[in-house]
């Protein structure tokens, strides 16, 4: 492709990026009555070819390039103030207008995926206006304040926090007992909206479902705390971490298949009465109606609680030095002892080694009951939390469906 084939489908690519969004400028302003609307079709089309225009003259003269955009950028300031001067303060069509320019900028520079991505999620954001403000009515206040806080814990604070070891039995990192601690309060605000958005019949089967993808041993301990202080909620929280498990077995399947193919193949078998009873799961957690529970009493004042999640953090780093200290004490009986003391903690870790154990030339049959037996271990665990800390109702859930669950793990074991 020559030079000048090459800038015409930078400029053909500007343009029809800023044509997207001006249909949709131009049919919103048609469906609201409003004709005095800066910008339409053309205009927004000639906006996305003047900023691929100042980028192909940018290369020849920078200087000539920058008056270009600066120019196009001042009639669109100008339509504004005039706009505003007539008593119309909103600006989405204009500030529109900058992001088709700055995107015919990038797509006059050839970068036309970059380019494309930016004039479709611009066309999107303008075109999805009522969903939005939608959302946006149905935020509460409790809803925005924990989010905010969530985000000053998770981008200010976390990166503060050193990431040295303090202590014995490998100490403790501040960064990782950081990230432990937004795990648990991430658990309790997914599990807030999703009781916000499902209900309490079906919330906490969905949060349970998500949090499963982080840690199944981390919504256990969450959910076995929370039903002490909410019996009525007890079957649905059980509900929960069911469907929490039901994702680990899923979880390490796809994780081997990304480091190492052939254990994920010889985990297929095994894991399968697994995963079918996992899906089983699933399906009560999307079924489950529990009718005595109301939205007033489900919902929580804090949805981060930031204090609990804490706790609970502190206790979780408080059983990871009992094990270190007996694994210090006692040893590790082998592979598969290891395997077992792992598994009780970090599945993600063990999945890690077996595959690169296997790689290195252990078996994969070998590889595969260490996963299951760190998976047995892991449920026998869960199994433990929810005897320990729930309540009578939650318990009678849980320990059924953990028994069975890792019934299918012991079944799977025995076929590999």
């Amino acid at each position: 492709m020559t030079e000048t084939q090459q800038i015409l489908l930078r400029l053909a690519a500007a343009a029809l990026g800023g044509l997207a969004v001006g249909i949709e400028r131009e049919w919103s302003a048609r469906r609201d009555g409003d004709h005095s609307r800066f910008g339409g079709v053309r205009t927004f089309l000639l906006l996305g070819l003047a900023g691929g225009l100042a980028a192909a003259v940018g290369r020849e003269d920078p200087r000539l390039g920058l008056v270009m955009l600066a120019g196009a950028a001042a009639l669109v300031v100008v339509a504004y103030l005039v706009s505003a001067w007539k008593g119309t303060i909103d600006a989405t069509t204009e500030v529109a207008a900058v992001v088709v320019l700055g995107a015919g900028l990038l797509a006059g520079t050839g970068r036309l995926v970059l380019a494309s991505a930016v004039f479709a999620a611009t066309a999107l954001v303008l075109a999805e206006k009522g969903r939005m403000h939608a959302a946006v009515e149905r935020i509460q206040s409790a809803e925005l304040e924990a989010g905010a806080r969530f985000a000053v814990l998770a981008l200010v604070v976390l990166p503060l926090l050193p990431a040295e070891p303090w202590g014995p039995y490998g100490g403790i990192e501040p960064r990782r007992l950081w990230i432990l601690v937004l795990i648990f309060a991430g658990l309790s605000f997914a599990g807030y909206i999703a009781l916000r958005v499902a209900g309490p019949e079906r919330g906490y089967g969905l949060a349970g479902l998500l949090g499963g993808v982080v840690s199944s041993t981390a919504v256990t301990l969450n959910f076995a705390r929370e039903s002490r202080g909410h019996d009525r909620l007890a079957r649905a929280l059980g509900v929960g971490v069911l469907a929490a498990s039901a994702v680990l077995p899923v979880r390490v399947l796809v994780l081997s298949g990304v480091l190492n193919l052939e254990v994920a193949r010889a985990l297929v078998p095994a894991l399968l009465p697994a995963i079918l009873a996992g899906a089983g799961a699933v399906l009560l957690a999307l079924r489950s109606r529990d009718r005595n529970a109301t939205r007033e009493e489900v919902l929580p004042g804090n949805p981060l609680r930031l204090t609990a999640a804490i706790q609970m953090t502190l206790l979780f780093v408080a059983m990871l030095w009992l094990l270190a200290a007996v694994r210090d004490r006692f040893g590790s009986a082998g592979l598969l002892g290891t395997s077992a003391l792992l598994g009780l903690t970090d599945l993600d870790a063990l999945t890690y080694s077996m595959s690169k154990l296997a790689a290195s030339g252990t078996p994969a049959a070998t590889a595969v009951h260490a996963l299951l037996i760190g998976m047995i271990s892991n449920t026998a665990f869960k199994a433990v939390l929810a005897a320990i800390l729930g309540s009578p109702g939650f318990r009678r859930v849980s320990l059924i469906g953990l028994a069975v669950f890792g019934a299918a793990l012991g079944a799977g074991f025995l076929l590999t």
